[in-house]
């Protein structure tokens, strides 16, 4: 993807809608590319690398923004959809983006592990009040798409993964428990420190599943220890082998984005 492409079409819609950006800068280019519309206080989210193995990303997208909208209306504290102009999810020049909120913070700051597992349980039970549409399968289909998409690339030695995915799904059911609305990809990097405190983002890998996911997000190693210690931090909500499959399952997804990105 063409970071610098996708920025440009950002801008532009934005000056379309009366936001002029005269100093646009990339916070982030990874899965995504998260760029602030200076001097606006506008951040527009780029899909890149989701983009190509995310058919729906634009349903991602809208996600973010509905659960986002959703939880501060709660009075949580989330990065709102931008009131500047209309937030999408927009397309243009084959992009696919949306705007949020500018949300000054400090990039070098991050909570622990523990400490996002401690602001977990209030997040949760805000979610579990949300009664919008949601996937079902989350990573899986992620890992599914994935796996076509790194086929079509032609990278060797996928067997194993494709291996592993059929035996951790064959245990899929038997671990699909306290489900309900998920952050999705709830770890340190994804709650901003702002000089207000903490401010919850990126809400696109939201699903409908097993609280031992968002749990797993936060072991930090695998094994039966790791994970009983993510449930007694967070305070029950989970049993501890539920966390420990769901951090095999974590592994598995993130392996293979790990291989996404170096092959895009």
């Amino acid at each position: 993807m063409d970071a610098l492409a996708g920025v440009r079409a950002a801008v532009s819609l934005a000056a379309s809608h009366g936001v002029v950006s005269t100093d646009p800068v990339v916070l982030k280019d990874g899965s995504n590319v998260i760029v602030h519309l200076r001097p606006a206080p506008v951040v527009a989210r780029i899909a890149a690398r989701t983009a190509l193995v995310r058919p729906a990303v634009a349903d991602h997208f809208a996600r973010d923004l509905s659960v986002s909208a959703f939880l501060a209306s709660r009075g949580v504290p989330v990065v709102t959809p931008s009131e500047e102009l209309p937030p999408g999810p927009h397309t243009r020049d084959g992009f696919v983006f949306t705007f949020s909120t500018y949300v000054p913070h400090d990039p070098t700051a991050e909570l622990t592990r523990p400490e996002v597992l401690k602001l977990l349980p209030d997040l949760h039970a805000e979610l579990r009040l949300y009664d919008g549409l949601l996937p079902s399968r989350g990573p899986v289909d992620d890992v599914d798409n994935t796996l076509i998409y790194l086929d079509g690339l032609g990278v060797p030695d996928l067997e194993q993964f494709r291996s592993r995915r059929a035996e951790l799904l064959s245990r899929w059911d038997a671990h699909y428990n306290d489900v309900q609305p998920l952050h999705g990809d709830s770890h340190y990097g994804n709650l901003l420190m702002t000089p207000s405190g903490p401010v919850w983002n990126d809400f696109e890998d939201t699903w409908r599943g097993p609280i031992g996911w968002d749990l797993a997000c936060l072991a930090g190693a695998r094994g039966k220890e790791a994970a009983q210690r993510a449930v007694d931090v967070y305070g029950g909500g989970a049993a501890s082998s539920d966390v420990e499959f769901h951090l095999e399952v974590r592994i598995l997804f993130g392996t293979l984005w790990g291989l996404l990105m170096e092959n895009s």
